[in-house]
């Protein structure tokens, strides 16, 4: 059985009163996910548990059938096992995000949407600035970057469960007095933060960038600390009668890339792919139609609608999510009928309000349909008619054993 899941990252929302009390999903014109709905079953997940952070790393490695409450390590780790680095007994990984904060203001955690080569450049001096030989300054794309922390000579990384970090997404518009690194090795980190800021201050990208009217890096976010997670293969958890099925992942960002290295699924890189709402829907679609061939497992991750939520532009969400309907929901849901015995999946990982402009825990809606799952009454996906339903995992994480059980019939029975 071919199995596909396509994540509108961050779609999930509240009625908002520009959209007459409606949600985004609500409001925009979908008729390839409300085929799915109508087709199939609309039930409501919990991805995140409400002691870990309301974002991505967890949700989505709940979206992937593994328990975050067992698994999860922190975000930079994931992020790290993207690009291939191996991460040590006693190294740390930290997420290095570059900003833009005026009068500790967190105006914008993108630095402008700042340039790969920009980025690189300037992560350049402030690996000369840091003058630290066992940190390792990694560049990603645009504003998501990572920093190693290695163990080195018998001295461990200061770091432990108790260092606390925030996501610089989460602070948007908001004061960051209060929001810098605690804990067991937040003087590390502050330190690096603060150098970063003397680093960048007249540093030549920022004047550039200046000059051309663009916000500039005033420093680096330090955040998402973790070492490595052991996860065992996709395979071998959800293989039935010997079978083993084979997965592949689509995204535009480290942290799916690096989920499916965990996994050991495979990546499909696709041109034209931003991780941002320019991205080329269609080359998705038609990436993840090719796909088909060749994986029993294929899932789509789209972080489109996440990015206008945080910007705050209902107006752009709505726009991703019709182009994600139009380009990657419905070809793949004709290309799937096609080809035999299937099922198709729809769910974000977690809400993201664009009132609020950050993740926030909570339910978000799923939509199944394919073959064995009996059509249930509600004819549309979106959060009210998944919030009505019967369907729903308490833990999200538990979806996925429903979702390959070829047995399931989209009841409730067993799904909570």
């Amino acid at each position: 059985m071919k199995t596909v899941i396509i994540i509108p990252d961050g779609c999930a929302d509240e009625p908002l009163e520009e959209l007459g009390g409606k949600t985004p999903l609500q409001a925009a014109d979908l008729p390839a996910m409300d085929e799915v709905a109508a087709m199939g079953v609309v039930g409501a997940a919990d991805n995140v548990p409400s002691h870990l952070p309301a974002g991505s790393e967890v949700a989505n490695m709940s979206l992937l059938g593994y328990d975050p409450n067992r698994y999860f390590t922190g975000r930079a780790p994931i992020e790290a096992a993207a690009r291939g680095i191996v991460l040590h007994p006693g190294d740390w990984a930290v997420r290095c995000n570059l900003v833009h904060i005026v009068e500790q203001v967190m105006v914008d955690f993108t630095a402008g949407h700042i340039s790969t080569e920009e980025a690189t450049e300037l992560l350049g001096s402030l690996q000369e600035a840091a003058g630290d030989r066992t940190l390792e300054f990694v560049p990603g794309v645009s504003y998501r970057n990572l920093l190693i922390a290695r163990r080195a000579g018998g001295w461990p990384v200061p770091f432990s469960p108790e260092t606390r970090t925030l996501a610089p997404h989460d602070l948007t518009d908001l004061p960051v007095s209060d929001a810098y690194p605690r804990g067991p090795g937040s003087d590390f980190l502050a330190r690096i933060m603060e150098v970063s800021h003397s680093s960048f201050a007249d540093h030549p990208v920022n004047l550039r960038r200046a000059q051309r009217g663009l916000r500039t890096a005033t420093e680096v976010w330090l955040w998402g600390q973790g070492q490595s997670p052991q996860l065992p293969p996709f395979a071998e958890v959800y293989g039935t009668s010997g079978a083993s099925p084979s997965g592949v992942m689509i995204t535009a960002v480290d942290l799916l890339r690096g989920l499916a290295a965990l996994v050991g699924w495979d990546r499909r890189e696709v041109e034209g792919a931003t991780g941002y709402l320019d991205t080329d829907y269609g080359a998705k679609g038609r990436a993840a139609i090719e796909c088909l061939d060749r994986y029993d497992m294929v899932c789509v991750h789209i972080e489109a609608p996440d990015e206008a939520s945080h910007e705050g532009r209902v107006d752009a969400k709505i726009e991703a999510l019709q182009s994600i309907d139009s380009k990657i929901v419905g070809p793949i849901h004709r290309a799937l009928r096609e080809r035999g015995p299937y099922r198709l999946v729809v769910t974000p990982d977690h809400p993201t309000p664009v009132a609020t402009k950050k993740h926030s825990h909570g339910l978000v809606p799923v939509a199944i349909c394919g073959t064995g799952i009996a059509a249930d009454r509600w004819d549309a996906y979106h959060e009210l008619h998944a919030q009505q339903s019967s369907l729903r995992w308490t833990e999200g994480w538990r979806m996925m054993g429903c979702l390959m059980n070829p047995q399931w019939d989209g009841s409730p029975t067993g799904s909570v």
